[in-house]
């Protein structure tokens, strides 16, 4: 797979990982609330070590092209988001492993990074699916998913063991190529209201 460029946006720039992103990875990070619903935390400079080592070979390897999510009015990182589990045979694959510091939730990155990313899978890689998976008690990432035009298809039961020992069920998403014109007129309009002045 080809090497991939930044992809911008008015609010997020979605920068492909490097080794460089680390520090402010650990800082953007730090806060164990980010981590509540992942399967494992990277709140500590070892475990995000740990995320962005993995992340990398990944990378390496052609299994997905990970990304640090860069505020574009400050420069400042505030989180990492990732295109992965590539299968190109059956073009398809998976946007996950999505991380905001708190300075950066409830703003319009996360829709505009999803944007990009559904853009460039579909647009740029001809992807015909694009997967999304959350813990199936995580009714926030749940909506949020439904509210960007992601169907939800069902549970994965007894999916994954939490680092706390917790067996999770995981909500399974996705959009297809074919509601991918519908979707991106949805998120365009999302991210229009979003850049609308207060009253």
């Amino acid at each position: 797979m080809a090497p991939v460029s930044a992809l911008s946006g008015r609010h997020v720039r979605l920068e492909p990982l490097t080794e460089a992103h680390f520090e402010g990875l650990v800082v953007a990070g730090s806060d164990p609330a980010i981590w509540a619903w992942y399967p494992d935390s990277a709140a500590t400079p070892d475990s995000m070590r740990r995320f962005v080592d993995i992340a990398l070979a990944s990378a390496a390897s052609g299994a997905a092209q990970p990304f640090a999510q860069v505020d574009a009015k400050t420069g400042v990182i505030v989180g990492s988001t990732r295109l992965a589990a590539f299968d190109m045979r059956h073009r398809r694959a998976e946007i996950g492993w999505t991380w905001l510091a708190p300075s950066a939730q409830r703003t319009p990155i996360n829709t505009e990074s999803k944007y990009l990313l559904l853009r460039h899978a579909f647009e740029t890689l001809a992807l015909m699916r694009v997967e999304f998976k959350t813990d199936c008690l995580n009714e926030k990432s749940r909506r949020a998913l439904t509210r960007i035009g992601a169907t939800e298809e069902g549970i994965f039961r007894r999916h994954m063991i939490t680092e706390t020992g917790r067996v999770r069920d995981s909500a399974y998403f996705s959009v297809v190529d074919a509601e991918w014109p519908v979707v991106k007129q949805h998120l365009e309009k999302l991210m229009a209201r979003d850049d609308a002045p207060l009253a």
